[in-house]
């Protein structure tokens, strides 16, 4: 059986409530041996704690997303740090970044939080989990700023060869998840095929973000597979050197 690590999944979400403890019971069967949680606000961290607690393979991240940017304040600032420093199984600060799809918060004020928290992960020597979302141009100005000492991944990556290799550039490693199933993800695939397999990552962002052929359906980790599947066909490998490479680049980039 093969091993996968889905490096950003929200298991934590209400989405899972009425069968959350079956869904997990089913991942290692399915050789899914780690998942990160991702918490997008402070205030819901205890959720994603709880978790970690339970389960041995279950990993967190803290961040605050940039949905929440018009509220968050410095107190959240210190309790993602708090986090960080005191939880063992707190692998990552994330996901942070900028969405100007939704704009559900002023771009100026996203911008401003999520330099924040480039400089609280720098400070604390964590990689940090990036979610990027039509805002490209902001980002890589930001990204370049902090780049002395940046480490972390591009969660579900959208971008261009071109971001892409200034990414890999500062060092950074690159997720994909469903999305490269998709029909017509034409760039993407060229994106995904152009990052070398030692800088990949695999990830579902469960519930969201279904493979092909189950689109429609709620994600679970054991997405993970379709899209290692997925990868190894760009690259022309084996399922099993992918998921290998991904299971190796996600333990060294979050220090398991």
């Amino acid at each position: 059986m093969l091993t996968y690590f889905d490096t950003h999944a929200h298991l934590s979400d209400e989405k899972f409530d009425a069968d959350r403890d079956a869904v997990i019971a089913s991942l290692v069967p399915a050789g899914v041996a780690r998942v990160i949680d991702v918490c997008c606000d402070a205030a819901d961290w205890e959720k994603t704690r709880a978790l970690a607690d339970k389960h041995d393979f279950i990993y967190a991240a803290i961040g605050m997303h940039p949905h929440e940017a018009a509220h968050t304040t410095l107190s959240d600032l210190d309790a993602v740090k708090a986090v960080l420093q005191a939880y063992p199984k707190a692998v990552g600060l994330g996901e942070i970044g900028l969405d100007y799809h939704y704009d559900f918060a002023p771009r100026e004020v996203q911008r401003a939080w999520f330099d924040a928290q480039l400089s609280l992960a720098r400070e604390l020597d964590v990689p940090v989990i990036l979610h990027i979302r039509e805002a490209f141009g902001d980002c890589m100005d930001i990204l370049r700023a902090h780049k002395d000492g940046l480490k972390g991944e591009m969660h579900c990556f959208s971008g261009s060869v071109e971001i892409a290799r200034e990414c890999l550039d500062m060092g950074l490693y690159i997720a994909f998840g469903g999305a490269v199933t998709f029909k017509n993800a034409n760039k993407l695939l060229d994106a995904a095929a152009y990052v070398p397999k030692e800088r990949l990552l695999l990830e579902t962002d469960c519930p969201y973000m279904t493979p092909v052929p189950h689109r429609g359906e709620r994600n679970d980790p054991r997405g993970v597979i379709a899209v290692c599947e997925k990868l190894a066909d760009l690259h022309r490998v084996s399922a099993a050197e992918m998921a290998q490479a991904t299971w190796e680049n996600a333990n060294r980039l979050f220090g398991l």
